[in-house]
């Protein structure tokens, strides 16, 4: 990557960029502030409606599916439906996808609202994330260059955390008194959103050559990753870590009751690992070497899953009181700074990818993950269903650490090597 002047010091050295120049790129600030206000709405509404579920049903596999039922979509349609964010100009793609989920949230915030119902709504609302994400951070990296990338990837990694503890914190609280509430606070994030990117974004044109078929874009974008071991490194490293990373959370719910803990519990449960990666990812932003970024990936991984085997040994073994508790709450907070390893990885991803597959690339990552993640809460609810979810939790920890180990070595294998196609433009060409 060249640097840029405000990224060379006056010896001629590449350094560190520093928030106030990331700050001083105008459009920067409305992508911040309205991804911080949407992400912690939408744990909000999350924790509401799987402890709703949860009360009603008393089932651990619904709560989990629950849990679950937003990351589908990725799955199911986020290849294509990120293709938009490289066949239409990307400010319009923000904007109409935060004006239709407020509508939406809406709906779901009427009191009285059958169970059915506010999952089919919450799975249309969900159907907007694969545009939007893919647009967003494909604009991010559209505004920013150099060192101002790397240090926003890792402040906004760090923001998504801070917004999730505040999420499921209070709506672990707003749950006991109104989940309609918690909705309706999701709805006016996502209004507020809107608004703002309307009256602060560029209009850009659309940024890719895409005049065939969104399939076709879209099969674009898939033969791209393929047919590049980077990037699949990269993905791969994503995908499989994420997966048993996160899979806990689908049996948060019953994990808290296994403790003695209410709704309450589940959302400081869910707030320590995110409360985690903002401690890692501020250290790594600010304090790690460009240079030892991508190199410490491998160990952060394996830091973020060594934790969630230790602590369901310990809730397993001691069972539910105040030091198993806090106990599982420090290692969950220990796992949550190994998984800073988000923040390097983003960084080589956006290295590896030409400008104009960059919401398509983003759209097949982003979309593997949320579905990973779906059907890793899904399968821990399932696995809940017949053994403790402290054995759950262990289980994620140890079969992942085998799992993540063939991608890692692909991922250390490929250091260094591009895209190999024409990359002239793209960050890190």
């Amino acid at each position: 990557m060249t640097a840029t002047a405000s990224d060379t010091d006056p010896t001629g050295f590449s350094r560190p960029a520093t928030y106030r120049e990331v700050f001083a790129v105008p459009e920067f600030r409305p992508l911040f502030g309205t991804f911080l206000l949407s992400t912690a709405g939408d744990e909000l509404a999350r924790v509401a409606l799987t402890v709703l579920v949860y009360q009603r049903t008393n089932s651990p596999l619904l709560s989990a599916l629950t849990f679950a039922i937003s990351h589908f979509p990725w799955l199911i349609g986020g290849p294509l439906l990120s293709t938009l964010a490289d066949r239409l100009p990307r400010h319009r793609v923000l904007i109409a996808t935060d004006t239709a989920r407020a509508a939406l949230l809406a709906l779901m915030a009427v009191p009285g609202m059958p169970l059915p119902v506010l999952l089919g709504l919450l799975l249309l609302v969900s159907l907007c994330a694969p545009p939007f994400e893919s647009a967003r951070s494909a604009l991010m990296a559209d505004v920013l260059d150099g060192e101002r990338y790397a240090l926003a990837t890792s402040l906004t990694t760090v923001t998504l955390q801070v917004a999730q503890v505040a999420g499921f914190l209070v709506g672990g609280a707003l749950v006991a008194v109104d989940p309609s509430l918690a909705l309706g606070i999701d709805a006016a994030t996502f209004a507020i959103s809107a608004l703002w990117l309307s009256a602060r974004l560029e209009r850009r044109p659309a940024p890719g050559q895409t005049t065939g078929s969104l399939w076709r874009d879209t099969a674009e974008g898939l033969r791209f990753i393929r047919g590049t071991r980077r990037m699949l490194a990269i993905i791969a490293v994503l995908w499989v870590a994420a997966l048993f990373g996160n899979a806990w959370e689908g049996v948060a719910v019953p994990l808290a009751a296994q403790l003695g803990g209410g709704s309450m519990a589940v959302g400081v449960l869910l707030a320590a690992n995110p409360a985690g990666v903002v401690v890692g990812g501020l250290l790594l932003g600010r304090l790690v070497p460009r240079d030892r970024r991508e190199r410490l990936v491998a160990p952060l991984v394996l830091l973020s899953l060594v934790p969630l085997l230790a602590g369901g040994l310990v809730v397993s073994l001691v069972g539910g009181s105040w030091s198993s508790f806090s106990t599982l709450l420090a290692l969950l907070f220990l796992s949550g700074l190994g998984s800073s390893w988000l923040i390097p990885l983003n960084i080589s991803f956006v290295q590896a990818t030409p400008a104009a597959f960059r919401g398509r690339a983003f759209g097949v990552a982003v979309s593997g993950l949320y579905g990973v993640q779906g059907l890793g809460a899904l399968a821990a609810g399932l696995a809940a269903e017949g053994v403790a979810p402290s054995s759950v939790l262990a289980l994620c920890g140890g079969v992942g650490m085998i799992a993540v180990a063939p991608a890692l070595l692909a991922y250390r294998r490929t250091q260094g090597t591009s895209a190999g196609i024409d990359t002239e433009g793209a960050p890190g060409a």
